[in-house]
């Protein structure tokens, strides 16, 4: 088995490194499994993602330039004639139960909120008797290290429900969703909680983030990035990266969590686009629906929206707002398009800049960076990555780097070494690894 689920996977895009240790999950997942009445065991690798570009953009249907990590989640399961829902985390050792209902008390906190929005949200807008599954996993993708472990899991999640009720096949599907990044677009509005399309919204998991996680784990190609535009989420261009290069991933260490008190941090950037949006629309008299329309229509959206914010008085973000506009505005309009015209015609100088644009933008506007995460950006350029950059949603998390794939081991080691010698509390839990930009979803 070990030998065929490798061959499947590297076919599917990861390296034959990769490939090997991920057949070694799925081994120890499938023990796990115990089918019967021949019940057919259904088999996913389920990929974190990279965000290379695009820095909390896509909720305000901007642009980011994204692909997927080699590492993610190994995912078994077999069908179930009843609905109930049992899963085994290999990783965590811990079981969770549940009954797939639209009236499903969804968990306060914990990883367990991600699969109970899942079947709730799909037992609401699929009506009828649904089956359930019992579902067996296991994740070499950092937790809670901005690489998107909570949308992989919700990507997983959707494709046993999906899988072993035939959702796909349902007419409620087919009038709302034809093409892979309208299924992008709905795994968001899961999360988000919103309505997509005629599928009616709910509580989701209490953040209000966009759907750029699960297009770039749904639709990512082996070797490549891909600019995509948001709300509706949209296919702009591809380009593959220089097959010299590769990425180098540094976790910081300080945890990247969308639940509990980091929640509020995260929801003040997502909100802020609302409330930019909001003003605009009172100041301007144009209905604009997305933050990427104003920055797209009126060149001169960002002066007016200073003017006015500070003729309104008395309110605290009468700073930050412009700023927050203005980094929206640069990373979706300028860096994004311009760093994919680099990479297309082997500029790594310009991408590199570029990039470097982007970091300073994220810290100085937007305010999601942390020392750690400033600090690991800075000392991969200085070690010669040909570009670096923290990614996710911020507020702790990862950096990536760009260098060439001959050294990518040997630069990891100085990298660690320098974050170390830099003092850095959160070392303890740091990780420093390899990566290609690999695969999608992938059913074996």
């Amino acid at each position: 088995m070990s030998a065929s689920t490798a061959e499947s996977l590297f076919n599917a895009g990861l390296s034959e490194h990769e490939a090997h240790k991920k057949a070694q999950l799925f081994n120890s997942v499938e023990q796990q499994m115990s089918p019967t009445d021949g019940a057919q065991v259904m088999r996913w690798f389920v990929p974190g993602r990279i965000e290379v570009l695009g820095k909390h953009t896509d909720y305000g249907g901007g642009r980011s330039l994204l692909c997927t990590a080699e590492r993610g989640f190994c995912v078994a399961a077999t069908p179930r004639t009843d609905s109930l829902i049992r899963i085994n985390d290999l990783i965590r050792r811990q079981s969770f139960e549940f009954t797939m209902s639209p009236d499903l008390e969804i968990p306060r906190y914990g990883w367990t909120v991600y699969p109970a929005v899942v079947a709730r949200r799909l037992a609401r807008n699929f009506h009828g008797a649904l089956r359930g599954a019992d579902i067996a996993l296991a994740s070499d993708l950092p937790s809670a290290a901005g690489m998107s472990s909570s949308s992989a899991l919700v990507v997983a999640m959707f494709a046993v429900l999906s899988a072993v009720n035939r959702i796909s096949e349902r007419e409620e599907y087919a009038a709302n969703i034809q093409r892979v990044e309208d299924l992008a677009g709905y795994l968001g509005c899961i999360e988000n909680g919103q309505t997509y399309q005629a599928l009616t919204g709910d509580g989701g998991v209490g953040t209000f983030g966009g759907s750029e996680d699960h297009t770039a784990i749904l639709a990512s190609q082996p070797g490549h990035l891909k600019q995509y535009a948001f709300c509706p989420v949209r296919l702009e261009r591809c380009v593959k990266l220089p097959g010299a290069c590769t990425f180098v991933i540094a976790v910081s260490g300080v945890v990247a969590s969308k639940t509990g008190a980091a929640r509020a941090q995260y929801n003040r950037a997502s909100q802020g686009t609302r409330t930019i949006l909001e003003f605009w629309r009172s100041v301007s008299g144009t209905n604009d629906a997305t933050l990427a329309a104003v920055a797209r229509n009126s060149p001169d959206s960002l002066g007016r929206l200073r003017t006015a914010l500070r003729q309104a008085g008395g309110s605290t973000d009468s700073e930050w707002l412009p700023n927050r506009f203005e980094q929206f505005r640069l990373e979706s309009e300028v860096i994004v398009p311009q760093a994919c015209d680099a990479l297309a015609s082997g500029d790594l100088g310009t991408f590199g800049k570029l990039v470097d644009d982007s970091q300073a933008a994220a810290d100085k506007l937007l305010g999601n960076q942390v020392p750690e995460t400033i600090a690991l950006a800075k000392q991969a350029r200085s070690l010669g990555a040909f570009a670096a950059s923290a990614f996710g949603a911020g507020f702790g998390g990862s950096v990536w780097a760009l260098v060439s794939r001959d050294e990518a081991a040997k630069f990891a080691s100085r990298w660690r070494e320098a974050y170390e010698h830099g003092s850095h509390s959160a070392i303890r839990n740091s990780q420093f690894f390899v990566t290609a930009a690999g695969p999608p979803l992938t059913l074996l």
